[in-house]
Formats: structure tokens, C-alpha cells, sequence
């Protein structure tokens, strides 16, 4: 099961379209995970043409995705249990608030967003995922999502590009 995975596509304030490098990947998706900050539901609609798609509100997100979707969300994939969260809040890293998100829940896989900066690692026994964005770099040198390929094993990939368009 092939998963592309995005966040912080700020659309249409960032871009008027999702990036190139991204549809490319979304056509050979079998899932489609938005961890939140899509801004308006012309995005979730979007990527809706490419397969079945999972997603989170986010805090800057319009009351139309609100209503649609959940603050988080947890799907269940090949056996692993993926936890869906924006992360945006007050103290503590997004990282931390991510995790206590899912406390309780035995999550596998922690995919969220909100600072933009990609990361693909283990804390404890959980892989987080956060696959940066792939229209807002802000001060990072790349636009970012991630893959995560879930079969017998999980391999999780950070794809980085320079051209928005």
C-alpha cells in the first residue's frame, strides 16, 4: 500500500495548484493522507480526483473543512494503526502535542503537521511522520511530502523538490 502523505498546502495562498512533483506521486497513490492546513475544501476536493483521501483540520482552515473533517483521526492500514493530527496548539513542541494526541491509543504511525519542517523518526516505539509542505518552505531550502510504503515492512520517504509549479 503506497501512502502519499502532505500537510500546510495553504492553497490558494501559497499556490494556485498543488505542485507538480506531488500530482506525480498522487497518481500512484493508494491512499491520501492531509494532516491539515488546507485552507479551503477546493484542496481536499482536489485531491479526491486521486484516490481515497484521510485528513485533519488544521488552524487556519476554512469552516467548510471544518465541518468535513475531524481535529484528528486515526485509520487502521495493513494492520498498523496511523494517527492524523494537525499539531497546532499552545505550549509544548508540535512534536509533543502530536504524540499526547494519540496517548492511549498504541498508534504505529503518528502523521502530522503545522511547523513546516519535514521529519521521518522513531520516538519510542511510534515512526513520526511529518512531511513538511509542498507549497510553503518558509525558511527551509526545499518544499517537502512524504511516501510511506506499508506492506510486509514500512519504509517512509521524505521527498524533497525546489519548484513549486
Amino acid at each position: 500500500m503506497r501512502i502519499v502523505i502532505t500537510a500546510d498546502t495553504h492553497m490558494p495562498d501559497k499556490a494556485k495548484q498543488l505542485p507538480e512533483r506531488l500530482t506525480n506521486e498522487l497518481a500512484k497513490a493508494d491512499q491520501i493522507i492531509h494532516a491539515g492546513d488546507w485552507k479551503t475544501m477546493d484542496v481536499y476536493e482536489e485531491l479526491s480526483q486521486y484516490g481515497k483521501v484521510t485528513g485533519v483540520y488544521g488552524n487556519v482552515d476554512d469552516t467548510a473543512l471544518q465541518e468535513h473533517l475531524n481535529a484528528r483521526e486515526t485509520i487502521t492500514i495493513n494492520g498498523y494503526k496511523i494517527g492524523v493530527v494537525h499539531g497546532h496548539g499552545k505550549k509544548k513542541t508540535t512534536e509533543k502535542r502530536a504524540i499526547e494526541a494519540f496517548t492511549g491509543e498504541s498508534a504505529d504511525i503518528i502523521v502530522f503537521g503545522h511547523s513546516h519542517i519535514p521529519l521521518v523518526r522513531y520516538f519510542k516505539k511510534q515512526l513520526l511522520i511529518n512531511p513538511g509542505s509542498p507549497t510553503d518552505k518558509r525558511t527551509l531550502p526545499y518544499y517537502s511530502f512524504a511516501i510511506l510504503d506499508i506492506g510486509e515492512e514500512l519504509h517512509a520517504d521524505l521527498i524533497f523538490f525546489r519548484d513549486k509549479s
